[in-house]
């Protein structure tokens, strides 16, 4: 038995692949599984190896936040909401800040918190088959952690265009918009990921880092701030009555019938 139960870790001179491993929950965020992949990326951070490769077990990438977990937590205390935004917070800006260079090798559906997870890496590799969107408005929750970054990535229209309406993008969209770096086939991917984590080996590790530090210096005292207030109002979202119903409606396989529309004259 692993010291983990949610991701596989496997270490060469070259690369660590971290393997998100709920293929029968299509790698959906638990909070083991959050937990598990920060200290799988703190200790890859400290090791020797060049690189990091994160990608998924099954069909799936990531399906986002588990809803089966976010349904029991309708009784949590707004202390353990808060906590929760802070542990995916702390999630993806340690992808943000990685002082490694990391490849996102995207296999499947990227969605929700999972598409953080694709997009914010150094690099994103995925395939044909593989999709992005942030769809938490449509089960009535604000991705606000995930709006302070997909900001600096796309500039404020597009982040306004994807999060509103929640919508699907193709590979090769997410590619033209900035979010992929290259689309590969499906039976090649791994291989240009290792291929790409050796030829980052051939650069020097000090410098690197000191350019990763450069670019996040850029930002930091406003990404503080800006996650800060993420953090709240996804704490504040998940109190909400819309929230609870659309929980309920996506582990019940319906269409949500928004409270906020019962209470308008």
């Amino acid at each position: 038995m692993g010291r983990f139960s949610h991701i596989l870790v496997h270490s060469t001179e070259v690369a660590e692949t971290i393997t998100l491993n709920r293929p029968e929950k299509r790698n959906a965020l638990s909070p083991v599984l959050i937990d598990e992949l920060i200290t799988a990326l703190e200790e890859a951070a400290s090791s020797d190896c060049g690189a990091v490769i994160l990608t998924g077990a099954g069909p799936a990438f990531c399906a986002g936040l588990d809803a089966v977990y976010l349904g029991a937590s309708q009784s949590h205390t707004p202390e353990q909401h808060r906590h929760d935004g802070e542990k995916l917070a702390y999630l993806l800006r340690t992808l943000y800040d990685f002082p490694k260079p990391v490849i996102a090798a995207v296999n499947g559906p990227a969605i929700g918190s999972g598409m953080s997870l694709a997009t914010l890496p150094a690099f994103t590799l995925a395939t044909p088959w593989a999709r992005f969107a942030f769809n938490e408005i449509r089960m009535g929750f604000v991705p606000a952690i995930a709006a302070t970054f997909l900001l600096r990535q796309v500039g404020e229209k597009r982040t306004r265009e994807l999060l509103l309406t929640g919508r699907m993008l193709k590979a090769e969209e997410a590619m033209q918009m900035g979010l992929v770096t290259e689309v590969v086939a499906a039976e090649e991917l791994m291989q240009t990921a290792h291929s790409l984590a050796k030829t980052m080996t051939q650069n020097s590790p000090q410098a690197m880092l000191a350019l990763k530090q450069l670019l996040a210096a850029h930002s930091r005292r406003k990404l503080d701030e800006e996650i800060e207030k993420a953090i709240e109002v996804n704490a504040q979202q998940r109190l909400t009555a819309d929230f609870e119903e659309g929980v309920k409606a996506v582990l019940e396989q319906r269409r949500a019938e928004w409270p906020s529309l019962k209470h308008k004259v």
